[in-house]
């Protein structure tokens, strides 16, 4: 990995491009949009999937980088994130809800993910948890309540397959993935995406901070994945300014924490 001082291979950034906190929206389009919440926000860099804009929150500097799809251009971000000063992760991102009662619309706040996925096994054992900060998790869930939005705390299931969740019944596999669906749910996970494992797992072997926020869709029916067309129906619904909202406000929460504890 290239020094601090040299551009990170991929992100395409070096040290001083960013803030020590940092928004993660998958969508390269979302980077944007998000760093207009931002003061005096700035376009940094793009390349590949990851586009970064930096500006300032409550007089901070903070930053907003797109991830792309799933753990493992996820983990390159935040890998190379770190090597240049970034120490606080926030992921931003869509999700389905997975616990009867939530409505597409309402949001979670990630406390730890089910490592369903391949990247992490590169770096830890499957026995050790995926588990986000309580400081950062906290004031996300202070930003939901300043954003008036509802919010669910808890775990997400991280996977890499996207079609593996709308559409299990035409996988080889696909008794397995209802039976782990099933347990996932009984376990009480809120949400389903492919991001919050990577993060956690690097956060935690670096010793950083990070959580997640969700928007959800609402949980299918008899405890099985939506089919197409209600997922369909769903992205309809969904108005991932919520999501941007409770980040932003549960950013500005941490950022007056962390001055009160001078940290």
């Amino acid at each position: 990995m290239e020094t601090p001082d040299q551009l990170q291979h991929h992100i395409h950034m070096k040290k001083g491009d960013v803030g020590r906190y940092v928004l993660l929206p998958g969508d390269p389009g979302r980077s944007e949009k998000i760093a207009q919440y931002f003061d005096n926000p700035q376009f940094v860099a793009q390349h590949r999937e990851y586009v970064t804009y930096t500006g300032t929150l409550l007089g901070e500097k903070v930053s907003v980088t797109s991830t792309g799809i799933g753990c493992p251009s996820t983990a390159i971000a935040v890998e190379e994130l770190i090597a240049i000063g970034a120490d606080t992760f926030i992921r931003v991102g869509t999700s389905g809800g997975m616990q009867p009662g939530i409505k597409t619309g309402d949001v979670a706040v990630v406390t730890g993910a089910i490592r369903d996925e391949g990247t992490t096994l590169h770096y830890l054992p499957p026995e050790f948890p995926a588990v986000a900060d309580v400081d950062v998790v906290l004031a996300l869930e202070e930003g939901a309540r300043r954003a008036g939005i509802r919010s669910w705390r808890g775990i997400s299931q991280s996977k890499d397959s996207f079609y593996g969740e709308v559409e299990p019944q035409r996988m080889p596999v696909d008794k397995r993935l209802a039976e782990r669906w099933k347990a996932w749910i009984a376990g009480g996970a809120v949400c389903s995406e492919m991001e919050a494992a990577a993060i956690f797992i690097i956060s935690s072997i670096h010793r950083k901070r990070a959580s997640g926020v969700m928007l959800m869709g609402s949980m299918a029916e008899e405890d099985q994945p939506h089919t197409p067309e209600e997922w369909k129906a769903m992205e309809a619904l969904f108005d991932v300014d919520r999501a941007i909202r409770v980040a932003i406000e549960g950013l500005k929460a941490l950022i007056e924490q962390d001055r009160q504890r001078g940290a």
